[in-house]
């Protein structure tokens, strides 16, 4: 009678199911007086992010030297021709993007002993910006002198290129038609590329 007591036992604990085992769990400590622990959160603490990107704007151009063979009352046009490359990280205040193209004078681009070319007889193109046929450098601009200057592009500024870069390939000649007398020698003179953000 005994052992048929023990088998049926056993039987019905073979039958207590998953979640009567989990409740069981579950409810033996506090049956048992021991104490039950609920969730402890620590205070909080914080932590301050701060990130800058400061604005850059450079200019970058190859070759750093152009030749031509002058022609005494005709056209040069130079060996090579410039690319510029402009690169830029803006704020949102900013509007245009300017490059500009300059000589130190308005009376002289190159000059050779005491002879001067003038900026009025130097010309430059760039297809992809302002100057689409050969212009002179006698404009006035922000950052050359008057009468030396060329703006080469205006480029505006959205929220698509605030951080950008622009390449353009400058083409250079020197127009001498009303020099038919010029003196052979060899003119050297400076172009300046700078660009500025409006």
């Amino acid at each position: 009678m005994r052992r048929h007591r023990t088998h049926l036992c056993q039987k019905r604990l073979l039958q207590i199911c998953p979640l009567q085992i989990c409740l069981l769990a579950l409810l033996l400590p506090w049956l048992c007086g021991l104490p039950l622990y609920g969730q402890l959160n620590s205070s909080t603490s914080s932590v301050t992010l701060s990130a800058t990107m400061g604005e850059s704007l450079t200019v970058a151009a190859t070759p750093s030297s152009v030749s031509f063979v002058l022609l005494p009352g005709g056209v040069a046009l130079g060996a090579v021709p410039v690319v510029i490359t402009t690169t830029w990280v803006l704020s949102s205040s900013r509007a245009n993007v300017v490059l500009d193209a300059y000589f130190t004078s308005s009376t002289q681009a190159l000059i050779s002993g005491t002879t001067k070319i003038p900026p009025s007889e130097v010309l430059g193109q760039v297809l992809t910006g302002t100057p689409v046929t050969y212009t002179a450098f006698t404009g006035t601009g922000a950052l050359g002198p008057a009468g030396a200057e060329l703006t080469l592009f205006t480029q505006p500024i959205t929220v698509l290129n605030y951080s950008a870069l622009r390449v353009d390939t400058l083409t250079l000649e020197v127009n001498l038609g009303s020099q038919t007398q010029l003196p052979a020698g060899t003119y050297t003179g400076t172009l300046t590329l700078a660009a500025q953000a409006l």
